[in-house]
């Protein structure tokens, strides 16, 4: 398994990527605030199960934080990255042993194994096949405006789902990728964060 690290790179060739960069000590760090903290490891699948990433507001913080991310063992280095606000969801590619390489999409961050509202189709899909992926979504609203709040681009999501669909036809040797989450909004939307395994 790819570190998140290793994982973000890889997919910055195809995705749009939330700006990061690793350090190993907090003289490192340009404190643009408000920053994400995320440890670099491959011990953890799930990050926020040893609560390995943190949303930092202030010096103070950031030396708090960085200090406490350093302790958690297997921590090779410290993933420093911008933050972003919006929707979060799910973008998932699965080879299976039949039907090749499928991708999975849905409502992302820790929501994903409550909720369990994803959609499948296998690699690759179209522009049509990706709007049917948004629709078939139970929490569709939280996507094209929910209480108030702006849709997200929705033009852009069926982009990057297409887009995402194709990474498997240049790397067959893909067993599995997440990009949870892939944070949009109605302006933008970047994966911020990804797990890759190679076979």
């Amino acid at each position: 398994m790819k570190t998140v690290d290793e994982s973000l790179q890889f997919i910055s060739k195809y995705l749009p990527v939330a700006e990061s960069y690793t350090v190993k000590s907090i003289d490192q760090i340009k404190p643009e605030f408000p920053l994400v903290l995320k440890i670099v490891s491959s011990k953890f699948i799930h990050k926020t199960e040893v609560k390995g990433i943190r949303i930092v507001n202030n010096q103070e913080g950031l030396v708090k934080n960085f200090n406490e991310l350093k302790k958690i063992k297997g921590t090779k280095a410290i993933l420093v990255q911008e933050f972003v606000k919006g929707t979060e969801l799910i973008i998932g590619i699965k080879k299976d042993s039949s039907f090749g390489h499928a991708i999975m999409f849905g409502i992302g961050g820790v929501m994903v194994e409550l909720l369990k509202d994803v959609s499948f189709r296998i690699c690759p899909i179209n522009d049509k096949d990706a709007e049917s992926m948004i629709n078939e979504l139970k929490s569709k609203e939280l996507l094209t405006g929910f209480r108030g709040q702006a849709p997200v681009n929705l033009k852009l999501l069926k982009k990057i789902l297409v887009k995402a669909s194709n990474i498997p036809v240049k790397n067959k040797n893909i067993t599995e990728l997440d990009i949870n989450p892939l944070i949009i909004n109605e302006r933008q939307a970047l994966a911020v964060d990804a797990r890759l395994e190679l076979d």
